[in-house]
């Protein structure tokens, strides 16, 4: 018989921690930050709504899952909207419309679900692509790899390496950089960004500032931040933070200085922190979802994510899945204002806590949409 147990994370055992980590270990699918108790750990110091439900059957440990529980039993994935990636980490065998049911959940509404094991089925709605880089030897032999697949691209993004090497000062990349003042900067120039372009500020809320001041700070052992950035000469041009377990690394934070714009320095920041990984110990630069002009010229691996919602099959989940039906018929599932706004609307409910603070979420994207800026928040 399935039980399960749901708490915050701070009243993980030992045991289950070690478990679960070994789960993500052992799945290629479960490897990244995003996925293990240590992510659900640093966001329930700065969460009281955090919340992990263990699973388990009489001789074992079914499964993890962590979330943020809202009212009626709804669940979003811990720490959204910067879950990229979010999974019912567990062994073939656990069905989510079960596990949800038992767990006394609703429903568990999800944007980047990787699901290896195939348990979340008929809640799933639509299907994104992830980028990611993947270190299979030398990053030089990665690079030529790169410039064989888009030989002009990858011409001219030496031509402007050596341009801002030239014209602005000696480019080096820094990496772990644990200045605080770079760390700032790279905020500030990432709010800036997500102001012009109109999308949701996620980095305004007094959570997600303490999350990411947390992890800056979290410098030693399997997981930490990690902050990447490229200078030219003591000139900070451009740079990634997010956290790493191992030889991961996730991004959130993409971000460059914007009066070098027309230097183009993303592009010769991902290729020298691309040669760079090996120093790191850097096997996966997992770039994530999203901003495909930017990432795919990048990535030779990419991976599917699913979008939608699993509900339980108790009277709350039909509810659940009548509104989810509801939003299908409007055109959620498919490009377009609809699926646009559902999107942003996701971002503004994961990320504010308040029904003020989403409200005031909402006309900003009402009023960027007359400006004629994006709908749609993204993360990096």
């Amino acid at each position: 018989m399935l039980t399960a147990e749901t708490f915050h994370p701070v009243y993980l055992s030992e045991s289950d921690i070690a478990t679960w980590r070994g789960l993500c270990a052992s799945r290629p699918d479960f490897a990244n930050p995003l996925l293990g108790p240590d992510f659900a750990l640093a966001v329930g110091e700065v969460r009281a709504d955090a919340r992990v439900t263990v699973w388990r059957w009489p001789e074992r440990v079914a499964g993890f899952l962590a979330y943020h529980r809202r009212p009626g039993g709804f669940a979003r994935p811990i720490g959204a909207p910067l879950s990229d990636y979010h999974a019912l980490v567990a062994a073939p065998g656990l069905d989510a419309e079960h596990a949800l049911t038992v767990a006394g959940l609703a429903a568990f509404r999800f944007t980047g679900l990787i699901d290896p094991n195939h348990a979340f089925g008929a809640g799933i709605a639509a299907e994104h692509e992830a980028y990611l880089i993947n270190l299979h030897g030398p990053a030089e032999a990665y690079l030529e790899a790169l410039r064989a697949e888009s030989p002009k691209r990858f011409k001219n993004y030496r031509r402007l390496d050596h341009k801002l090497d030239r014209e602005v000062g000696e480019l080096t990349i820094r990496a772990p950089d644990r200045d605080p003042e770079a760390f700032d900067k790279l905020i500030a120039w990432k709010r800036a960004q997500l102001v012009r372009t109109g999308a949701h500020d996620f980095l305004r809320p007094s959570w997600t500032q303490a999350l990411m001041a947390s992890l800056f700070n979290r410098d030693r052992g399997d997981f930490q931040g990690l902050m990447i950035n490229l200078y030219a000469g003591e000139r900070l041009v451009a740079g990634h933070f997010g956290i790493r377990a191992g030889g991961v690394y996730h991004p959130w934070i993409a971000s460059t200085d914007p009066d070098l714009a027309a230097w183009s320095p993303g592009q010769v920041f991902l290729q020298r922190a691309i040669a760079a990984m090996p120093e790191l110990g850097l096997t996966t630069y997992d770039l994530g979802p999203g901003h495909d002009h930017y990432k795919r010229p990048y990535a030779l691996a990419t991976r599917l994510i699913a979008e939608g919602t699993a509900t339980s099959s108790g009277s709350r989940g039909l509810m659940a899945q009548a509104s989810e039906q509801a939003w299908a018929l409007a055109g959620a599932n498919r490009a377009g204002l609809v699926g646009s706004f559902r999107r942003r609307l996701d971002v503004i409910s994961a990320a504010e806590l308040s029904l003020a603070d989403r409200a005031a979420g909402l006309a900003d994207a009402l009023a960027a949409k007359a400006r004629g800026g994006s709908s749609v928040a993204e993360a990096a």
